[in-house]
């Protein structure tokens, strides 16, 4: 989960991005004529002929437009380029040529890859007469994955990838060993500085990758983050069982990080992890593993269940993450539910008179990863999110019904925990339906379906408006007191609110610090839940600055992610950061929010200063929370999304789980990013 600074959201540089936007779509359409004083449309009378078409040469296309190809020219962009690179070396080792993987990152945020595979062919492309390397490094869509024998099965198959990390970099260094040579080429942003060359003599194959990404390209950071390249390269280990990488941080030679993956298990490798550290507890010892094979072909399924009310269900293809499911995914969750049922039936687990077990049942409290390999792979867009082939859906489907029924019969005392498990969640989901409608039934004949301590705003478009959930009534009068009331709604909360991790829906819905949290932004919860029917586009925690604040916020977040996720994958959802320090002399006063800032200001102003720490937001009236914490034209807020949901769920899970040891651990390694914290 990524928090990102905001502040004073309509500022003279958006105001101006926004006119330039403006006219570049409408480009002075009205222009006053001096005797008339009439308006003509000019828009019609300016040229559009075929001068003005343009045709963007070799990489520059992708140098125009990276987010493309890349996705975004933010953090997120730049470690995909880490990952194109590393993708390659991925496919080597699906084709069976590759067996180890070296990533290292050097001072100046400099990366190298580099594998033990075949090596990128070096002899001459006749299409374009230059040496293959030349051509897979320049060449939009030239590549091995198109047909040939190359490559039967691979993630990356448009043939983009290389080449647009060389476009992307500020310069790019490849080093091929194949034929008892070394082959040596450089590129500054996709253009040869030099051609192919030989450098040395060697006995191995493999190809080297060296980069450094363009600033003029990533204005925001070429700093990578080591966390989030291990995320990747440990799940690729995990895929790939067998498979040795190596990644190693040598930016500060004084701390070098080095961590090694390689998992034999695979797949029920990869589950174990997902389990242990979140910190669940298994409801059964050994992951349940299954594949087959299929002409070209394959799929491989494995899963465990424990004893959350949530799922975890990762899927790949190719080695690809399919983010956003497929077909795949699709044969999956049907063959399990026909499964469970049929299982159930037959074994009298469930009565006649019993209602069919749902998906949501048999899924709660289940870990599993898919990961199928076929040729000519189908996905939507270039980021892959989604199979489309519609094969898979049988082969999945089909592997999982008859070998989990053979497992189930073979594995009754497993089964009956299973089935267990799926029926108290199949109770609760009923007793859920049952408390939502009393609650509605209840909350209608209230309040008109808002809750009584709401101070609504009077501007009802969801656009303009936002909502502060306050914590404590004290902060709570001072926020409906110094509010703009056209646009700004205020919601207190009373005590600590429940931890919906460790609670099913039935317990969530009539909760009375929840509800009125669901009342008074009107979307529904759970799968019932409407991202339409938003009250407001602004969905603000403010809370103390100090640790009963922190664990409210960790608490209300939770909810959000386990119930109402679409507020976060929308970005609907800021933390207001009220001022830690009030600094004032004589009838000067600024607020500092950091120790820091209060030190600059103190500094500043010279001796004499008087230093008021705020300990709660209750010690701020109207005004001042108005000045600190709510005037959009000042305020500070961070703005909550998801960059990645398996991490986030795993962070949930780790926080406000029952187990002690990995919220302990947790806590130890991020307590370096802990700042102005009273704890």
């Amino acid at each position: 989960m990524e928090e990102n600074n905001i502040k004073n959201e309509n500022t003279e540089a958006e105001q101006e991005l926004a006119l330039d936007r403006a006219d570049e779509v409408m480009p002075d359409y009205a222009e006053e004529l001096p005797e008339t004083g009439e308006y003509m449309d000019t828009a019609v009378t300016e040229t559009y002929d075929a001068s003005q078409i343009q045709v963007l040469e070799g990489l520059e296309a992708v140098r125009k437009r990276p987010g493309m190809y890349i996705g975004s020219t933010g953090p997120k962009g730049l470690h995909h380029l880490v990952y194109e690179i590393v993708d390659n070396s991925i496919d080597e080792a699906l084709a069976g040529f590759c067996t180890h993987i070296e990533v290292e990152m050097l001072p100046g945020d400099i990366i190298t890859v580099r594998d033990n595979g075949r090596g990128i062919p070096v002899g001459i492309n006749e299409q374009q007469g230059l040496p293959a390397v030349t051509v897979v490094l320049t060449v939009l869509h030239a590549g091995g994955k198109f047909g040939g024998s190359g490559y039967k099965v691979s993630g990356g198959l448009h043939g983009v990838g290389s080449s647009v990390v060389n476009a992307l970099s500020e310069w790019f260094e490849v080093e091929v060993s194949q034929n008892g040579h070394v082959h040596y080429q450089r590129f500054e942003r996709g253009t040869p500085t030099g051609e192919l060359k030989i450098i040395g003599d060697t006995k191995t194959t493999g190809t080297l990758i060296r980069f450094k990404a363009d600033p003029e390209i990533f204005t925001e950071t070429t700093v990578y983050e080591f966390e989030v390249l291990e995320r990747r390269l440990r799940e690729q280990a995990f895929l790939n069982a067998g498979l040795n990488i190596r990644l190693t941080d040598k930016r500060n030679p004084d701390e070098i990080n080095e961590q090694e993956y390689c998992y034999e298990g695979g797949l029920s490798s990869f589950v174990n992890y997902a389990t242990m550290s979140r910190g669940l507890t298994p409801l059964h010892e050994q992951p349940i593993h299954f594949s087959t094979v299929s002409g070209e072909r394959s799929a491989e399924i494995a899963m465990m269940y424990n004893d959350s009310y949530n799922e975890i269900l990762l899927s790949f293809a190719n080695n690809v993450r399919t983010i956003d499911g497929g077909t795949h995914e699709n044969g999956f969750k049907n063959a399990l539910t026909r499964v469970f049922n049929e299982y159930g039936r037959k074994y009298g687990i469930l009565k006649d008179s019993d209602k069919n077990l749902s998906g949501d049942d048999v899924r709660e409290g289940l870990v599993a990863v898919i990961s199928v390999k076929l040729t000519d792979a189908q996905f939507e867009g270039q980021t892959k999110g989604k199979l489309g082939n519609t094969e898979m859906t049988q082969l999945v489907s089909q592997t999982l019904y008859n070998k989990l029924m053979t497992y189930f019969e073979e594995n009754p005392a497993v089964a009956k925990a299973i089935f267990n498990k799926a029926l108290e969640a199949s109770r609760a989901r009923e007793a859920a339906r049952k408390a939502r409608d009393q609650a509605r039934r209840k909350s209608a004949l209230e309040s008109n379906s808002l809750p009584g301590k709401l101070a609504d705003c009077t501007d009802k478009n969801p656009e303009n408006t936002e909502i502060y959930i306050v914590e404590g009534d004290s902060a709570g009068g001072s926020a409906k007191n110094g509010r703009d009331r056209h646009i700004q709604a205020i919601l207190p909360l009373w005590g600590k609110m429940l931890n919906v991790e460790k609670s099913r829906l039935d317990k969530v819905i009539g909760n009375d610090k929840l509800t009125p949290v669901v009342l008074a932004l009107g979307t529904g919860i759970g799968d019932e839940f409407d991202i339409t029917k938003l009250r407001y586009h602004k969905v603000v925690i403010m809370a103390d600055a100090d640790v009963d604040g922190a664990h409210i916020r960790t608490l209300l977040l939770t909810f959000f992610f386990r119930y109402m996720r679409p507020l976060l994958e929308h970005g609907y959802v800021y933390i207001a950061q009220p001022p830690l320090f009030k600094i004032s002399k004589g009838k000067k006063h600024v607020y500092a929010y950091s120790d820091a800032e209060r030190d600059k200001y103190m500094a500043e102003m010279g001796p004499g200063c008087d230093i008021q720490r705020y300990k709660g937001l209750g010690e701020m009236d109207a005004v001042q929370l108005w000045e600190t914490t709510m005037n959009p034209e000042d305020r500070i807020m961070l703005r909550v999304s998801l960059e990645d949901a398996v991490e986030a769920d795993e962070t949930f899970s780790i926080l406000m789980g029952d187990k002690v040891e990995p919220r302990r651990e947790f806590i130890e390694k991020n307590a370096k990013y802990v700042q102005n914290l009273d704890i």
